[in-house]
Formats: C-alpha cells, structure tokens, sequence
C-alpha cells in the first residue's frame, strides 16, 4: 500500500528481505554506501524498507545480446548488500539481495 507525498504523487517504497540467518547488528550498503537505520531505511517483518526507490536492473536475452558485441544498454541497477556475523561469529555479506517495489 502506497501513500501519498505532499504533491499527491504515490511514494514508492522498496523493501529487501533479510536472508533468515541476519541477526542485529548488521550492516546496510545501497551501492557500496552505508545506511543507517531511521534516517535511511528502518526494519519490519525481517525485510528492509526504503522510502525512496531503489531497482535492479533484470538484463534480457536481447539485451545481453547487444552487450556481447560491445553495445552498452544502462539502467537503474541498485545492489543492496548486508554485513553481518553469523551465529559462530564469523563475518559474512548477503550480497545483491531481491528489491520489491511497494
């Protein structure tokens, strides 16, 4: 469900799903930049959720195609990547998680 911003334009949030093994403290990089938690994005239900929107870019056959022959398609290609220790303590990155636009 989408609300609304103060030019009556939807806002558009995007939520990331924790993998079930991160536990906090843990964390968050948008294009290998740190967010901190309630200024950039905050957690609900074990997902991460932004105010703003972030998208993956999904290449096709056409398209990788064309970037075979050295033909560059750009889009939008948002990584969001999670720091985080693992029960045994050791130190792992979930890294390119799925974004879902709301």
């Amino acid at each position: 469900m989408s609300s609304t911003s103060g030019d009556n334009q939807p806002v558009v949030r995007s939520v990331v799903r924790l993998p079930a093994e991160v536990r906090s403290p843990f964390e968050v990089y948008v294009n290998g930049v740190r967010q901190e938690l309630g200024e950039d994005y905050r957690v609900r239900d074990g997902a991460l959720v932004f105010e703003r929107e972030l998208r993956k870019d999904r290449i096709s056959g056409w398209r990788w195609f064309l970037g075979a022959w050295g033909v560059g398609t750009y889009r939008q290609d948002d990584s969001v990547d999670v720091r985080y220790q693992r029960a045994d303590g050791s130190p792992a990155l979930a890294e390119k998680l799925d974004i879902e636009l709301r």
